[in-house]
């Protein structure tokens, strides 16, 4: 392998998306690689929420109605948009709450116990919010969730076999929820297996796509999911706490939702102000409450970007830099102690590379003092995220390289091997 800085910038001269990286806010102190915990702000977010000050300031309560972007019709606007990204029809997406209320939303829309079916099938893999969020669901319907949800064991830790996945798909079981990409690891999951598999067996399937949206395709109508939820301030951009987002299949059209609330209503009655709800035709009947507008306008200039990237180069991108950074961690890391624990395969690998190391949290600090930004997971692993629209080969390379003098200088030592508030 081909080590040397002149590689690297070879590569970046080669980048057909290296335009994109002048479109954000990029630090000349920092390399930024943590962009699968909180995306860089691009300007044209920055100027969609300026846009939408001044719709406010100019407009006031007519902007629900008025200006560029209508406030009353932006959330299914956005759905539009996002829609390409998952591989859905627009009428299956709506931009709406947070990661976890979307996810309560659908658990209490789709979870429904029956006879012998009463169990919610996860996995011990997951992000803890959402497992927080089934073990409430199970109360709410009665259920002891020690004994009603069952999470699928992993052999090593990071990683999740489909055969286990679908071998814990029994007959007790009535919903199905799990991530598309591991936080941890960044392993991609067959979701297009395991919708098949869990269908075969009368199982409703849905997928938190957090650390998959805006860095892997998707095909969730193809593949029948049944729903879907994610943030959109990772590898969207949308900023601190930007409004979500969620699919629900066309199949399911036509119900109440479990949770319902002022925006579930169709648009032409909601004004009526009646006290039975008409539930909209789409997937905007599981929108709760009113829009967040100053949080959810960033993703108007958040998602041209790529629209004009377009899905499919970006991983092709995303591939070829965490390719690039592993091969570097093995060349130049190797005799440090660090192990690659995220799968090597391209279909299997999310957007970021994860190593393990028995100083993780210190090795973190000791990063972020030289100016490279990383993400610890607890106990001992490190996240490097090189995002496709913004990070160069060549800030993979120097990272590598700000590693290696970090072990041999032993810089990490003067650092508590400890996490910090935030990790």
């Amino acid at each position: 392998m081909n080590t040397g800085k002149s590689y690297a910038q070879y590569l970046d001269q080669q980048d057909e998306l290296k335009h994109f990286r002048n479109e954000f806010y990029v630090s000349d102190e920092t390399i930024y690689f943590d962009g699968n915990s909180l995306g860089l702000l691009s300007k044209r977010a920055e100027q969609a929420v300026a846009e939408l000050m001044d719709s406010w300031k100019r407009y006031a309560i007519d902007g629900w109605t008025e200006g560029h972007h209508p406030w009353f019709y932006l959330s299914e606007k956005l759905g539009d948009q996002l829609a390409p990204l998952v591989g859905a029809r627009p009428e299956e997406v709506i931009v709406t709450g947070s990661t976890t209320t979307n996810l309560h939303q659908l658990v209490a829309s789709f979870y429904r116990p029956n006879g012998r079916k009463t169990k919610i099938l996860a996995d011990e893999l997951n992000f803890p919010s959402d497992i927080y969020a089934l073990k409430s669901q199970l109360k709410l319907k009665g259920y002891d969730s020690s004994k009603h949800l069952i999470q699928v064991p992993s052999n090593d830790g990071n990683t999740l076999k489909t055969s286990d996945i679908i071998a814990n798909m029994t007959d007790d079981v009535a919903l199905i929820v799990l991530p598309g990409v591991l936080y941890r690891s960044g392993q991609i999951l067959d979701m297009k297996t395991l919708t098949k598999e869990a269908h075969k067996r009368n199982i409703l399937i849905g997928f938190d796509l957090c650390h998959s949206i805006g860095s892997i395709p998707h095909h969730l109508s193809d593949w029948d999911v049944d729903f879907a939820f994610w943030c959109t301030y990772k590898h969207l951009n949308g900023g601190p706490g930007s409004v979500a987002g969620l699919y629900v299949n066309k199949r399911h059209f036509g119900h109440e939702p479990g949770l319902a609330g002022w925006f579930s209503s169709a648009k032409e009655k909601q004004f009526d102000m009646e006290h039975h709800l008409t539930p909209a035709a789409d997937a905007g009947a599981y929108q709760i409450g009113t829009p967040h507008l100053l949080s959810i306008t960033p993703l108007i200039g958040a998602l041209e970007l790529f629209q004009e990237a377009g899905i499919t180069r970006i991983r092709e991108k995303s591939l070829r830099l965490t390719n690039y950074l592993m091969e570097l961690i093995e060349a130049e890391l190797s005799s440090y102690g660090f192990f690659i624990a995220n799968p090597r395969e391209a279909a299997m690998r999310g957007a970021h590379v994860f190593i393990e190391h028995q100083e993780a949290a210190r090795i973190c600090k000791a990063l972020k003092a030289a100016g490279v930004i990383p993400d610890f997971r607890t106990p001992n692993g490190i996240r490097l995220a090189p995002v496709p629209l913004y990070n160069m080969f060549a800030e993979v390379w120097q990272t590598v390289q700000i590693l290696k003098s970090i072990m041999d200088k032993g810089d990490y030592k003067q650092f508590e091997n400890k996490r910090g508030v935030i990790a």
